[in-house]
């Protein structure tokens, strides 16, 4: 069975880049029939936090994300680490090294003064003496000396490395925590992972990696390292660029599945095709068609896509994530009509949920004054006639649906013998507080019969003041 996983560490917010790679990883193992997992590598127990944490599962909860298994913590395994350690020291594979930070550095000035590439030179490989007074050993893997290291990579392709390249990997600090190079590889070996796929800053850290599942005798994983994201200067992708917090996307109003998208075809295509449902993403993904060249972010493109969901979206699905937007501007839902409802008729012009919430608001809120602009223009002392037929003609109604109000505004422009601007215009900016909104009929549905009048009588008494201090 393919089993694939996103092995994120707590020590920052979960970004795009980090997103990307679980959605390749989550992906390939959906389309195969597989399992995807969720590791928390928090070894680094200096700079894991638990906000941290909280911000990857609630980040990979926002996007449905689903994992089969997880999350699983490597702190939790400390003691399978130290297992694994032993089998290597009975292996004759594993060592102590006393070298201090002061001697490695010291090691390394003069090897850059000689043009030789720094790295460990294995003093302590092979060290039977006495060890050194004070000194707080770490343990060292052997990597072998000679041969090399082959990667057939699913999007590198085929890369090569001498193992006289690679120097002997600490495996556990002098505290005796495990590194992330080792305790990847234990990781992996237990949980079964077929294939790993991510970023490919990886990549120097695979040669070390296969040389240690030899040495415990597992099964090599098949790799696929991702090209990175750069920002659109083309430097590395940092916060300037967009590389934020996966939930600031959210708090930005985009939809989950419209920053997948975006995403997905940031280094993989499958044609023309730009815009994928998340079953499509699943049906057509495979790593065959992930371009070995780093991707630029763009926001103008990301944002582009949002629109595109919106506008396809069920109402319910638009409703479910806007609900959090509308509230937080003050909006009871309960007062006003079906969240729903007033998705389906905001989709068309709306770019992100905040967009479409703060249309939203007139449906739920009442105001006490009209935008500055708009009265100036459409609430003028020609517009009071007008006014004051329609809200006749909807007082009158029996019916209040989308049809009916548009009858009755069309009769009232025929009674007064009138473009339809002329009474639209000015009822626009009646019931909505301003203007621009949906189509006029529709809106003042949603908005409801009574809140329609009682605004209609306080935009014609805000054009009776305005005449008496003209």
């Amino acid at each position: 069975m393919i089993r694939t996983r996103f092995a994120p560490s707590p020590t920052g917010y979960l970004h795009i880049g980090g997103v990307r790679t679980a959605l390749y990883s989550w992906l390939y193992a959906k389309k195969l029939g597989g399992e995807f997992t969720l590791r928390i590598e928090d070894t680094d127990l200096e700079r894991s936090t638990e906000e941290s944490v909280n911000a990857i599962l609630e980040g990979m909860s926002w996007l449905e994300l689903d994992y089969d298994h997880g999350p699983i913590y490597q702190t939790h395994r400390f003691e399978r680490y130290k297992e694994v350690i032993d089998l290597l020291f009975a292996k004759g594979l594993a060592y102590y090294c006393y070298a201090t930070p002061d001697e490695l550095d010291q090691m390394r000035e003069a090897q850059k003064a000689a043009g030789d590439k720094p790295r460990y030179d294995g003093r302590y490989r092979d060290f039977t003496g006495e060890a050194p007074a004070g000194v707080a050993p770490v343990i060292r893997f052997k990597n072998p000396i000679d041969g090399e290291v082959v990667i057939d990579d699913l999007v590198k392709g085929r890369v090569v490395i001498a193992n006289k390249e690679i120097d002997d990997l600490v495996i556990a600090r002098s505290d005796g925590t495990p590194t992330y190079n080792f305790s990847v590889v234990v990781d992996d070996w237990d949980m079964g992972m077929t294939h790993v796929i991510r970023g490919d800053d990886h990549l120097n850290n695979t040669p070390r990696q296969i040389n240690l599942y030899a040495a415990m005798g597992a099964p090599v994983p098949k790799f696929a390292h991702i090209p990175m994201v750069l920002g659109e200067d083309g430097s590395r992708l940092s916060k300037r660029h967009g590389a934020v917090s996966v939930l600031q996307y959210k708090e930005q109003g985009f939809l989950p599945e419209a920053l997948l998208n975006y995403l997905v075809r940031l280094g993989w295509s499958h044609g023309d095709q730009e815009i994928f449902t998340m079953d499509e993403m699943v049906e057509y993904f495979n790593l065959e068609s992930v371009n070995g060249s780093p991707s630029t972010f763009d926001s103008v493109k990301l944002t582009w896509i949002n629109e595109q969901h919106i506008k396809v979206a069920s109402a319910e699905h638009l409703a479910r994530h806007l609900s959090s937007f509308v509230a937080q501007l003050g909006c009871d839902l309960s007062q006003g009509p079906a969240l729903s409802s007033v998705a389906n008729l905001l989709r068309d012009r709306a770019k992100t949920l905040v967009e479409m919430a703060n249309g939203s608001i007139y449906f739920y809120s009442d105001f006490d004054e009209f935008e500055a602009d708009a009265a100036k223009k459409h609430l003028r002392p020609v517009a009071a006639e007008a006014l004051q037929v329609v809200y006749s003609q909807f007082e009158a109604l029996s019916e209040w649906d989308a049809e009916s109000i548009h009858n009755a505004i069309n009769t009232t422009a025929e009674e007064l013998g009138v473009g339809m601007g002329k009474v639209g215009m000015p009822l626009r900016v009646a019931i909505t507080g301003g203007g621009q909104s949906p189509a006029i009929d529709a809106t003042a549905e949603l908005i409801g019969k009574a809140r329609c009048l009682t605004r209609i009588k306080m935009a014609l008494a805000y054009i009776e003041k305005r005449q008496e201090n003209a």
